[in-house]
């Protein structure tokens, strides 16, 4: 049986859907570019982010919330304690997975070890597997580090995502889209909102991802949606719904899922190379999740000020270089540069917003999704 939260996608197909029967039709080419080996990838400039820093979330919050509340009706220690709660109840630090998850599907083949600290999802020809939060979020930074499927992945795809539920459900995407031995991974990213995706970034990272375990995260609120790989910013998708009418994630709570599912169909060069079922079960591994986010269900009181996932309107000059060298040296595909998809002109997201197409279209690469 398919999970829920599978996406579908025939070879023939660059739009996801969660239906098979909603299944776009849109021609696929292969392939996109050359792949280069992990040994052929350089890191991009790292300097100190405050997403690194990871700063106690409760504290900065009363820091915050007491400053920015001594003219409203409340005591400024009433206000920070009534916002702050909200926090409390998130959490914010790397937990335990016995406490924050629950397994929902795979029958057996998520298992989670060493105390509660990590948790492995396996793939074989029978099933994948997956788990969700126990709480909900809106708004927030979700950091999760994961170790890919070794090897010969080809057909596999891992994934790390925000989702709430229903047909016009929001979602940010991280997805792992498995290769033969020694290809490199596709690391595909997505937003939807309001049911509407295809809205979609793919990238090679600078380092084998199957070697040691990396941290991605997402950090959502309601200026603009962060994508990073161990601290390094790889994707900016900004909220232009005052300008565009572009619906933006910013009223549905969304759990965090992760899973490991066979794509064969399309996976891997538009499924032209399948699983390998004699390499089976396949394993990914996660730990340290961490969900520094709101759990109300209260837009206003999830966007206050003082709450840290509210601190950054904007990237920095500095983290704003670093975006730009990612999306020039290691992205393979954007859909705001992709105009045999979009001929009678891109959406109004990017044409709004033109720092969402740099780097990619500058270098006149391929703009052919990599399934």
């Amino acid at each position: 049986m398919d999970p829920a939260h599978v996406r579908y996608i025939t070879p023939s197909s660059r739009l996801w859907s969660n239906h098979p029967t909603e299944r776009a039709t849109l021609p696929l080419q292969w392939p996109i570019k050359t792949a280069a080996s992990h040994n052929d990838l350089s890191p991009p400039l790292h300097e100190n982010h405050p997403i690194d820093q990871k700063p106690n979330p409760i504290q900065q919050c009363y820091a915050h919330t007491m400053a920015s509340s001594s003219n409203s009706g409340r005591t400024p220690a009433l206000a920070a304690a009534i916002v702050c709660s909200v926090l409390l109840l998130a959490g914010g630090a790397a937990g335990n997975f016995y406490q924050d998850v629950d397994i929902t599907w795979g029958d057996g083949r998520g298992k989670i070890i060493g105390n509660g600290q990590l948790l492995t999802l396996s793939l074989d020809r029978s099933s994948g597997s997956g788990f969700q939060s126990k709480n909900q979020y809106l708004y927030g930074r979700f950091d999760m580090q994961i170790k890919l499927v070794p090897g010969n992945s080809a057909g596999t795809v891992a994934t790390f995502y925000l989702s709430s539920q229903g047909s016009q459900h929001d979602e940010i995407d991280f997805e792992f889209l498995g290769n033969a031995s020694g290809e490199p991974y596709t690391v595909h990213t997505n937003v939807y909102s309001q049911g509407k995706g295809g809205r979609e970034q793919q990238f090679r990272m600078w380092f084998d991802p199957t070697k040691d375990f990396h941290t991605y995260s997402v950090l959502w609120n309601p200026y603009h949606i962060l994508f990073y790989v161990d601290g390094t910013p790889i994707r900016e998708y900004r909220n232009t719904e005052a300008t565009t009418g572009v619906a933006f994630p910013r009223a549905q709570a969304m759990r965090v899922y992760a899973s490991l599912w066979d794509a064969e169909e399309w996976a891997t060069q538009g499924g032209r190379v399948r699983t390998d079922w004699s390499r089976a079960p396949f394993t990914a591994s996660y730990r340290g999740l961490a969900a520094s986010g709101c759990t109300s269900q209260d837009a206003t009181a999830c966007a206050n000020p003082g709450s840290p996932w509210m601190y950054q309107q904007q990237l920095d000059s500095a983290s704003q270089d670093r975006l730009r060298q990612v999306q020039r040296d290691y992205m393979i595909y954007n859909y705001c540069a992709d105009t045999y998809r979009f001929p009678q002109g891109l959406p109004p997201e990017c044409t709004a917003n033109r720092e969402m197409g740099k780097g990619y279209e500058e270098d006149n690469k391929s703009t052919t999704m990599d399934v």
